[in-house]
């Protein structure tokens, strides 16, 4: 692997994993449209910390098939990494259509490109959402045919618009589907990021819940380490990029987060979101079989670095 196509550079998971590619000496050529869903100096920020001849940063949006095609005709890539997506399950129902185009058709637009420029490695990034109702620990031979987000259903689609593009055109794809995601700059949307700075600044913390609600929370270094593994040569595979252990709740979150912070949170509880799953919890056997992968870094060592990234922006 010399040269790799990652979209949604700019993301948390997107600028981590550029940083361990160019790490090991892969050049990358990442694309982000920059969106206004969270603050673009955030996204600007995670690029500002790539400093590397070897990584070349356009604006460019998936869902534009013209500007991929002339990203494909002027540069040979070995593998397309696809981290590019509108995420977040309870925005998805405000506005579900730009879920669809950009997960489902910017997918299908990236297939095409590969398709036509002969591009042989897909890796797909997708979701834990899909397992909605199903018995635990989420393994990835699951029917997951019943999403209840529009978000869910989007990358359902992308993924098997990329099965299809592997029977029809022999294009290579890992689906990886990740497990609550989190790390230092990470989605404002996303509850260690809400609860970490509403705890800094002494505010209320809404809890959604009762904060029982449990995730496999996985620290954003383990899943970029994952997902580049991801690129070897395995056919058509599905796998699941989470903690692997017991799922923790939110309560205990805030818990590890009064213990680093030396603060104590202010919770309100509100009601219970429809769309939102109560637990999520991997089976990573797949990982360490197919890709010698399993998470380093612990729960409570991921909320520590995260909360001193926090302290650090606050100060």
């Amino acid at each position: 692997m010399k040269k790799v196509l990652l979209t949604g550079a700019a993301g948390l998971i997107g600028a981590k994993t550029a940083e361990k590619l160019l790490a090991q000496g892969i050049e990358v050529v990442g694309i982000d449209n920059l969106n206004d869903y969270y603050d673009v100096n955030l996204k600007r920020h995670r690029l500002s910390l790539i400093n590397d001849s070897k990584f070349q940063f356009l604006q460019v949006d998936i869902e534009d098939k013209n500007k991929l095609r002339e990203l494909f005709k002027t540069n040979h890539f070995d593998v397309v990494y696809n981290l590019a997506a509108r995420a977040g399950v309870r925005y998805s129902m405000e506005n579900p259509d730009i879920y669809m185009t950009t997960n489902a058709m910017g997918t299908l637009n990236l297939l095409e490109c590969m398709r036509e420029f002969k591009v042989s490695k897909f890796v797909l990034a997708s979701t834990s959402s899909l397992y909605a109702g199903q018995e635990m620990p989420f393994k990835e031979d699951l029917a997951v045919n019943t999403p209840i987000s529009p978000y869910a259903a989007s990358k359902k689609a992308a993924e098997v618009m990329a099965y299809t593009y592997h029977y029809l055109y022999g294009i290579d794809v890992s689906v990886v589907r990740y497990f609550t995601v989190y790390g230092p700059a990470g989605r404002p949307d996303m509850s260690p990021f809400i609860f970490a700075d509403k705890i800094l600044k002494g505010e209320e913390l809404p809890v959604f819940g009762d904060g029982t609600q449990s995730r496999d929370f996985t620290f954003v270094d383990d899943i970029a380490e994952g997902t580049i593994l991801a690129g070897k040569k395995l056919g058509f595979e599905i796998i699941n990029l989470g903690g692997g252990n017991n799922p923790y709740t939110l309560l205990q979150m805030i818990e590890l987060m009064e213990k680093y912070s030396g603060k104590k949170a202010k919770l309100k509880l509100g009601e219970r979101i429809k769309a939102d799953m109560d637990v999520t919890w991997a089976d990573i056997s797949k990982a360490k079989r197919l890709l010698g992968w399993e998470p380093k870094i612990s729960f409570e060592e991921g909320i520590e670095r995260l909360m001193k990234w926090h302290s650090t922006q606050s100060n």
